[in-house]
Parts: C-alpha cells; structure tokens; sequence
C-alpha cells in the first residue's frame, strides 16, 4: 500500500521499516519512480539534495557525512550553518548507517544561477539514482524537488547539472517536513511573548491537529488533522512577495534582507493612522480599542501633503511589514477558529526570525483570540517543503533518516499551564541551522 509523505514521517522516527510500493501516477514531464533504479549502496553514491524551488527562494536541503568534504564553508550567497544540538542515532537491524550532517541553503530565484554553481561546487550533483531508459551517452542523476520551480527549470538543471528532477507535490512536502521537525526536533517550536522566544516541547500524543501557516511568495493555511491527514483550507495573495515588490517598488531596495533590515530602524506611526489620531490621542474604550491601535495602514498618507520622496524608506518598510504580518496573523487566527484549533505553527522566509515580524503575528493572533490561541513559530521555518522533498526518497527504499535530541529540557512551568524549553545558548533563529543525524541504508 502506498505510503503518504506524512506517513513516512511517522514512520522515520518510530524506526519502522523501509516504505513500500511507488507511485501509480504518471506526470508529463516527470520521472516516475518506476524509471528509477535500485540504490547503490555506497557512501560514495548516497542521494543527498532534495531541493524546494518557489516563486521567490530556492530552498536546499542536503546530507554530507562527517568526513565529507562538500560540507565545508558555504557559498557566501547562500545560508547556512551548523549550530543545532541534536545527536546522531544508532543504526537497526543490522542495516548500513552513514552519520553526518543535514544541511540548509537558500538563494534568491532570480539569481539561480548562483543555485547552480553552488550545487557543482559541493558535488552535489554527482550522486543519486540513475534514470533508466536514457539514450545511451546520457547521464541523469535524479535528485527529489517540489515547487512550481521544479517543473518551470528541470530543463536548466538538465542542461546545466545533468540532473533529472524527480517532481513531489508541494502541499505534501511541506506538511512532512512541519510533522517530522516538530516530533523529531525538540527546540524547534517556540512561541513569542513579549519581546522573548520560548521554545516549546510538544507532546507527540497531542501534537494534532494544528494549523501550519505556510509564508512564501503568497501564503498558505494547511489544517493537519494527523499523518497523511491534512486539508488546504484557505489562503492569501498578501505575503511575502507582497512586501517583497511593494517595497521594491516604494523604497527602491534591492533584496528582500536589504527591506527586511530597513524596517528595523523605521517608525510606521509616521505613515499609519491610528485610533489616537482619530480621537484625539484618546482610547477608544467602548470596544477595546488603544489610542496605538492602527485603524488604517498608510492612513496618514492620504492627509499629508507630501509626496513619496517626502516619506523616509524606512518608514515606509517598517510600516508596510506591519500591515502585511498583522494581516497574516488576523487570517491565520480566522480559519483556526472555524475549525476549533487552538495552535497555529507560522513557517515560510517571510518571517526569517524577524522580532518585529514575529511580534506583530503573535500580538494579531493573541488579540484576536482574546488569549485563547497561541501563535507558534518553526526555527528551520523555511525549509519544510525541502526537508519534506529529501524524505521522499524513503519511498524508492533508499534512505531511513533519524534524529535525537541531545538538550536538556527545562522543568515544566505550572504557572503558565504550559510545556516549555528555553533557547539554548547562543542560538540564533535566523539562521538556518545544520542537523546532525544519521541515514540507514535499506
């Protein structure tokens, strides 16, 4: 019987078996896992770059054992790092474990031709399933990816790399790869309160279901109901790529971490109208309403009488981030309610760690549930649909991937009815963040 990508999750980390069967659908212009040849068990030859291609970012996820070269300082154009504290696991039954590091990269899709080199640079490309039935002289090594970029470039990265991209829907990518880090890694999840991140511990009993809110270009909102249970149930065009070309447009900034950092030293009360400035600096007590609540966003632009040179970037930026998180979180908190959810996990680079971003999110949700919900947030945040992308090659039998933990957790804290560990040492969440962790051999 053929296994979900949520179901291979499930199955990673209670060590089961091997996953059988492959997929019974063809798709033009997709490898079929039927053309794809038995694993060669080798370390030479491991499968080890699943990739996450989007309207925006190209998301990378790869394996390097601990004597592997490729696993060196990266490209200054990408991500990376390895500062995450979870310890390698033991092999089962006998079965060949390769112990190594999972690694993460993004870079700009417009720029994919940085992607490209970066991959030939790490050797990337030179390992993985051969495509069987390929005309004699033609080597393709296929490599697992999602995304809509998956199926708009697989000719480039043929003719570039030789590599055949083996096509995983996206939806199921990105829920895999939000069930396997929440159950798998306990300082992933966090909540923001007050200027301060407390990672969470999540009861692997009581995990479902949740909200996962997805934030790339645009945003989607997955309820997961359990493993291989999981329904899109709404979204918006108002994401990332919203802030990302608004702010292209109306501050001249070059790159998303170029607005990102502008908003750090804007002030958006010089641009958004607020309840005070309707009332006269007063609250608006009768239904709840704080004089620094924003009644409208860029509100004051319609009374001033000043052009867009007149207004500062990074006002502008600051205020434009505000409108778009505190949207985000409003809708997010919207749908949970239909369905009676009470957490709601936001991932996607729209968020990138940011405090402000995160702030904004969680205050949204918070005031809208009256308390009642809790906005979480996911430290390896955009990498779900990648990571999700590298599991898939569990399908063919090829790889087991594992995971432990090495932190120790901190007590529970009664007073606030709430499991909860705190940021280890030195942790950064904006960066993407290496996991240790060991792959059996089927």
């Amino acid at each position: 019987m053929q296994q979900t990508p949520d179901q291979q999750v499930h199955n990673l980390i209670r060590g089961a078996g091997k996953a059988r069967g492959e997929r019974g659908r063809a798709k033009m212009d997709i490898v079929e896992s039927k053309q794809i040849s038995e694993p060669i068990k080798s370390e030479a030859q491991i499968s080890h770059l699943a990739l996450d291609i989007g309207g925006s970012l190209i998301k990378l996820v790869y394996f390097s054992t601990n004597n592997d070269s490729s696993s060196s300082s990266s490209s200054s154009s990408s991500s990376s790092s390895s500062k995450d504290s979870v310890a390698v696991s033991s092999g089962n039954e006998g079965r060949p474990v390769l112990e190594g590091k999972l690694h993460f990269a993004k870079f700009e899709t417009a720029k994919i031709n940085d992607c490209i080199d970066f991959i030939r640079s790490k050797q990337l490309r030179l390992s993985g399933f051969q495509k069987h039935g390929a005309p004699a002289g033609e080597k393709c090594t296929i490599k697992k990816a999602t995304g809509g970029g998956a199926y708009k470039y697989a000719d480039l990265f043929k003719e570039k790399l030789g590599i055949c991209l083996d096509k995983e829907d996206e939806m199921d990518c990105l829920v895999a790869g939000s069930n396997f880090l929440l159950k798998a890694v306990h300082t992933e999840a966090f909540a923001y309160i007050d200027g301060q991140k407390e990672f969470v511990q999540i009861d692997h009993d009581d995990l479902y279901p949740y909200m996962l809110v997805n934030i790339g270009s645009g945003v989607s909102m997955i309820k997961v109901d359990g493993p291989g249970k999981f329904e899109r149930v709404s979204g918006t065009n108002v994401g990332g790529g919203t802030f990302w070309g608004l702010g292209r447009l109306l501050t001249k900034c070059k790159s998303f971490d170029e607005l990102l950092e502008l908003s750090h030293r804007g002030n958006n009360r010089v641009i958004d109208m607020l309840v005070g400035d309707i009332y006269g600096g007063m609250d608006y007590t009768k239904i709840g309403l704080s004089s620094t609540t924003i009644a409208s966003s860029f509100g004051k632009a319609i009374s001033d009488n000043k052009e867009l040179e007149d207004y500062k970037p990074e006002d502008i930026s600051r205020s434009l981030l505000r409108m778009i998180s505190n949207n985000i979180g409003q809708i997010s908190y919207l749908n949970a309610l239909r369905f009676g959810l009470k957490r709601i996990f936001f991932a996607g680079f729209f968020i990138r760690g940011h405090a402000y971003t995160m702030d904004t999110i969680a205050v949204a949700v918070h005031f809208w549930s009256k308390g009642e919900a809790k906005a979480m947030f996911l430290k390896h945040e955009g990498f779900l649909g990648a990571l999700g992308s590298f599991m898939s090659y569990e399908k063919h039998g090829f790889l087991n991937l594992k995971v432990h933990q090495l932190v120790q957790q901190s007590p529970v804290d009664a007073s606030r009815g709430e499991d909860k560990i705190h940021d280890p040492p030195n942790g950064e969440l904006n960066e993407n963040q290496s996991i240790d962790c060991s792959i059996c051999l089927s």
